[in-house]
């Protein structure tokens, strides 16, 4: 009697290897006619790891910024989710997060992705079993946002939550599931929710555009969260020249948070900006839903740079130098100021 178990082994192990090439081009480093961010010059700042924050079912890291001096008694908190093949070091260095957190006082949380877990460090948004609530990486996440929350005395009005790339559509996911846990959330060059299933098709969709489901895009979310109906307001950022996302997934974001929040497209307003084109919409309690499509840039998180006739390349590729910085708007946006110098504030 003859077995196919070694053929079926061989073409597994195959078909393994060709998913894992496919997933290293995708998140190869981006290629983008604007200039990299040039990196921060002043100390970098120590990210504190916290190894007791929970069951932690998705096995992720929890880092945390905290600044030294100036903080209020009941600072915000701003959730940082990186992308593939970054950390949250990369990520923190390029971008500045830490400096505008001395700046404006408040407490920085970076989930961290294992490659144990994934190879590209990942985190796994396109996996049922990942966020799900209360289960796998999105309950893990909201375990370190608790922990951050009772360590540093957060004020629970003000919880934020940012992401990019596979980042941006976990930070859809926790939307989706803890909605009245944020303040304000972005979606940075990220997914709709339930735009896939599996990594292959997570894949497809990132490339061609996610199929919308049937009944719609706000239906994967209702699914979720079918008596909400307050949600935070949501800021979707596109890079225009994004060849590892396709810009096609941010109008599918945009049509998502629509349906879900029972807005009409067509009050929409839209903006020509120096940056790109802004598209907005309000609600009877203000604005809540904002898509930021910047030009001439590719897959990252765009970065102002203070000198534009320089281009030097910062230690994150998935930073780009664009004429807006998404960390100071989404800082603006969500009322973060900077702190006065005066010691009533403290």
């Amino acid at each position: 009697m003859k077995f196919g178990f070694g053929k079926s082994l061989a073409r597994a192990l195959k078909s393994q290897k060709k998913f894992s090439r496919l997933l290293e081009k995708a998140f190869k480093t981006p290629r983008s006619k604007a200039k990299r961010a040039r990196p921060q010059r002043s100390a970098k700042p120590v990210l504190v790891e916290t190894t007791a924050f929970g069951s932690n079912p998705g096995r992720l890291i929890m880092k945390t910024f905290v600044p030294a001096a100036r903080l209020p008694k009941r600072p915000a908190l701003v959730v940082v989710l990186h992308g593939c093949r970054q950390t949250p070091e990369s990520l923190d260095s390029a971008s500045g997060f830490s400096r505008l957190a001395k700046e404006r006082g408040f407490v920085l949380l970076y989930p961290e992705q294992r490659s144990a877990n994934n190879s590209q460090r990942c985190f796994n948004w396109f996996r049922p079993s990942a966020v799900a609530r209360d289960r796998g990486e999105l309950l893990s996440i909201r375990q370190m946002i608790e922990r951050a929350c009772e360590t540093h005395r957060i004020d629970r009005s003000r919880i934020f939550v940012a992401g990019l790339s596979a980042g941006g559509a976990m930070s859809a996911a926790l939307v989706a599931n803890y909605p009245a846990l944020f303040a304000g959330a972005a979606i940075i060059a990220g997914m709709p929710v339930g735009a896939a299933r599996d990594a292959m098709s997570a894949l497809r969709a990132m490339k061609s555009g996610a199929t919308p489901p049937s009944g719609g895009w706000g239906r994967p979310v209702r699914e979720i969260s079918a008596e909400v109906r307050a949600w935070p307001p949501i800021t979707i950022w596109q890079g225009m020249d994004d060849r590892t996302v396709n810009p096609a997934n941010a109008l599918a974001c945009i049509a998502q948070w629509l349906e879900v929040q029972g807005i009409d497209e067509s009050s929409g307003r839209a903006e020509e900006k120096p940056w790109g084109r802004l598209h907005s919409w309000r609600a009877a309690d203000g604005l809540k839903l904002t898509l930021y499509s910047v030009s001439e840039i590719g897959h990252g998180l765009p970065i102002k740079m203070r000198d534009a006739t320089r281009s030097i390349r910062s230690g994150d590729p998935f930073v780009i130098a664009a004429e807006i910085s998404a960390p100071a708007e989404l800082l603006r946006l969500w009322g973060l100021k900077r702190l006065s110098l005066s010691p009533k504030t403290l």
